[in-house]
């Protein structure tokens, strides 16, 4: 199970564009194409992100948000708007907005936003807390235990550490350098091969097949990401 993000965008070529990229990069996805049905969708809860148009037909996006936080809707919020105006981004912000980004704007951008806010938000709908299951695979993090159709998989204290890491992080990129100040605790030196020695060493034990990895895929030159 991947984070699940609600986007609500009026526009249908945009709208199938970002959700086919949020796919590509392992998230779960709904959509809406006007304010009133992003809004229902969005008070339906289970969502751990919501990509919002500002101009959207039947309520606009400002008008959602606001009324989203007045309900105890505490979902981060990613505004989009071809407005560039500041006083437009001061509103949204003031309105429950978590962040804002303007049209047009870079894939990369919006994708690094959003790995931005999940981060801070931490786990949330749609992002366990005690248990976890991918393929066959699953793991219990208050008992520290990972087993396959009840068969226990030993994986060592930093094998358990990066797996939980990988999970509670899915579907980012994760490059070498975060992963080794974040599970090992120390920065990273260019000629270091630890990480790529402990990820090969859980795919070994953890992916059906090693050497076509579904679940912990290599970005190549970038690091990797989870997409279980």
């Amino acid at each position: 199970m991947t984070a699940h993000i609600l986007l609500v965008e009026d526009e249908a070529g945009l709208r199938l564009g970002i959700s086919d990229l949020l796919r590509s990069e392992g998230y779960e996805v709904d959509m809406a194409r006007d304010g009133l049905e992003g809004e229902g969708m969005a008070q339906g809860g289970g969502h751990a992100l919501i990509v919002l148009d500002v101009m959207l037909p039947e309520k606009s996006g400002m008008d959602i948000c606001r009324d989203l936080r007045r309900a105890g809707v505490e979902v981060p919020i990613l505004m989009l708007t071809a407005r560039g105006e500041l006083i437009d981004k001061v509103l949204g912000l003031r309105l429950g907005a978590d962040d804002y980004l303007t049209k047009p704007f870079e894939n990369l951008e919006l994708l690094a936003r959003i790995e931005a806010l999940l981060r801070r938000a931490g786990p949330g709908p749609g992002m366990e807390v005690e248990s976890y299951t991918f393929g066959d695979v699953r793991v219990d993090f208050r008992r520290a235990e990972v087993s396959r159709q009840e068969k226990t998989i030993e994986l060592s204290a930093l094998e358990f550490k990066l797996l939980h890491y990988f999970v509670h992080h899915r579907g980012e990129l994760l490059s070498r350098e975060r992963l080794l100040d974040e599970v090992w605790g120390y920065a990273a030196t260019p000629a270091t091969r630890t990480v790529d020695q402990h990820v090969s060493s859980l795919r070994r034990k953890l992916e059906v097949n090693p050497a076509h990895p579904r679940f912990i895929v290599t970005q190549h030159r970038l690091g990797y990401k989870f997409l279980g």
